[in-house]
């Protein structure tokens, strides 16, 4: 007799299926697993082997053997221990020959019993509830999570003594076993602080400007001048004035952090827009992704976020590189010998740089640097990356005259987070018949549709597109940003003085671009 339970895999950040099979007959005495298994997944028949005999099972002298299917497709990871036991245990005639044929079951198994928490659960919860199923039996640590997915029952277990006497009773008196999981909403409770309040950021009103105009139009932004003129102060306030993310981006970022196993008990739901920061010596897989196993990378983890490269010349110009795919598709594609994995990498890149290995080019009174090194400083940065930036921003150093009539008169976050806001509700009714938000994501193909531009703007665009010698991106580039300027403003139509503010934020001759 073959016994079935079903389970889930991860492939990126999609579930699938996976089916366990078991089947007893008489032979050699073996424990036999086949499917094009991992090695965590091969070390399960000893895992499960223990488990069961702790709790009073031992496995007869016959022959069994264990396939997950489909057999073409690679299993990894120690949460197939859970439904390994249980087709085990229904072979065997535990579970009263009851096949439980609307659950899926994952979790891994300790060697006396208990039911450990696994990672990739909101994927295959997900998986279950398109398919049909009406609940996933899961470790009781990860049932906050699975809980997010709503319209399917979650069961938490602790032992492999609950999960048999789960799935040991007909189907209508399941819920009686185990009554389903109940948890918090953690997306409508409220978010809390804002956090570092652009209050604190005393003038450079144009990058407060700058950092406004970004986050409304989910743009990528370069800040550069002088060391301690406050670049990183300005970005680390980013987040507190980013769009609140929709139930359906935080779905999709929470995926993303349970694939990677970077979710916790206590926060199980990603409701705030992520900011990573990595140090400009991570290497280029830390940052695309990858491994043994393809994981999501600082790019997927800073999905629906700002991903900030302080000291942007001292990463490896092959690390930086590695930004233009998803920069451009807002996906990267992670390769690894036993495949391809697609992981959603769509993030606002905020970067922050010197104008020079000393940091006071073109000031020759006070830089030291030769032009040589100069220009080899900013070769680093190559000119594919910084065609991809959308704006560019001086942060000058200021005279103290200026700090003391600047002190705590300029924006602060709530200000500019209403500025967002407004613009950012703008964007989603104009693009309610699309599949993005933003005015960034807005394909050239469809500019003149959604910007159209008047005779005196077209001709504007024009001369400055032969005046600063634009790519066709940059020039696209320039109108997204007019855009967005229009929305802050409350214009219904880009004019003249969108475009020209817009313009201004192109780069200054000495970066080029």
């Amino acid at each position: 007799m073959v016994y079935k339970v079903y389970s889930g895999g991860v492939g990126g950040i999609l579930g699938n299926l996976i089916t366990v099979e078991a089947d007893a007959s008489p032979g050699l005495p073996a424990l036999d697993m086949i499917g094009l298994l991992g090695s965590e997944v091969k070390e399960a028949k000893e895992r499960v082997r223990v488990a069961l005999k702790n709790n009073g099972i031992s496995l007869p002298a016959i022959r069994i053997t264990v396939n997950l299917s489909p057999a073409d497709e690679h299993k990894n990871g120690s949460l197939y221990d859970l439904p390994i036991a249980i087709a085990l245990l229904g072979v065997l005639g535990k579970t009263g020959a009851m096949q439980p044929e609307n659950t899926v079951l994952i979790g891994e198994l300790s060697l006396d019993g208990q039911v450990m928490p696994v990672s990739g659960v909101l994927p295959i919860v997900r998986m279950a509830k398109e398919r049909g199923f009406k609940r996933v039996v899961l470790p009781k640590h990860n049932a906050a999570e699975g809980a997010m997915i709503r319209g399917i029952d979650i069961i938490p277990v602790e032992t492999l003594a609950e999960a048999l006497a789960y799935v040991s009773v007909p189907e209508e008196h399941m819920n009686a076993q185990i009554e389903p999981y109940k948890g918090r909403d953690y997306y409508e409770e409220e978010i809390g602080e804002i956090g570092p309040d652009f209050k604190e950021v005393i003038g450079q009103e144009v990058a407060k400007r700058a950092a406004v105009i970004a986050a409304a139009g989910f743009h990528h932004l370069l800040m550069t001048g002088p060391p301690g003129t406050g670049k990183s102060l300005i970005a680390k306030r980013i987040p507190g004035i980013m769009p609140r993310l929709s139930y359906e981006e935080s779905l999709e970022v929470t995926t993303i952090y349970s694939v990677a196993g970077k979710l916790t008990k206590d926060k199980p739901f990603i409701t705030a827009r992520p900011f990573l920061s990595p140090h400009h010596g991570a290497s280029a897989q830390a940052l695309a992704g990858g491994g043994s196993r393809a994981m999501p990378g600082m790019v997927s983890l800073s999905h629906k976020g700002t991903l900030f490269l302080d000291e942007l010349p001292e990463f490896k110009r092959q690390t930086l590189d590695y930004l233009r795919q998803p920069m451009e598709d807002g996906e990267i594609t992670v390769s690894r010998a036993r495949g391809s994995v697609k992981y959603p990498a769509d993030f606002m890149l905020v970067g922050a740089m010197n104008p020079c290995p000393c940091g006071f080019y073109p000031d020759r009174n006070r830089c030291t640097c030769t032009e040589a090194m100069v220009n080899r400083y900013l070769a680093r940065i190559s000119g594919p990356i910084l065609d991809r930036i959308d704006l560019c921003v001086e942060v000058s150093r200021m005279e103290p005259e200026e700090l003391e009539q600047s002190g705590g008169d300029g924006m602060g976050s709530a200000e500019m987070r209403d500025m967002v806001e407004r613009a950012v509700a703008i964007q989603k009714k104009r693009y309610e018949k699309e599949n993005f938000r933003f005015n960034s994501q807005l394909p050239s193909s469809k500019t003149a549709i959604y910007i159209p531009l008047d005779a005196e703007g077209g001709a504007f665009m024009h001369r400055l597109y032969r005046k600063m010698e634009l790519s066709m991106r940059s020039y696209y580039k320039i109108i997204r940003v007019a855009r967005t300027i229009a929305d802050i403003d409350g214009d219904e139509f880009v004019g003249v003085k969108h475009l020209a503010e817009a313009s201004c934020y192109r780069f200054p001759d000495y970066i080029g671009g």
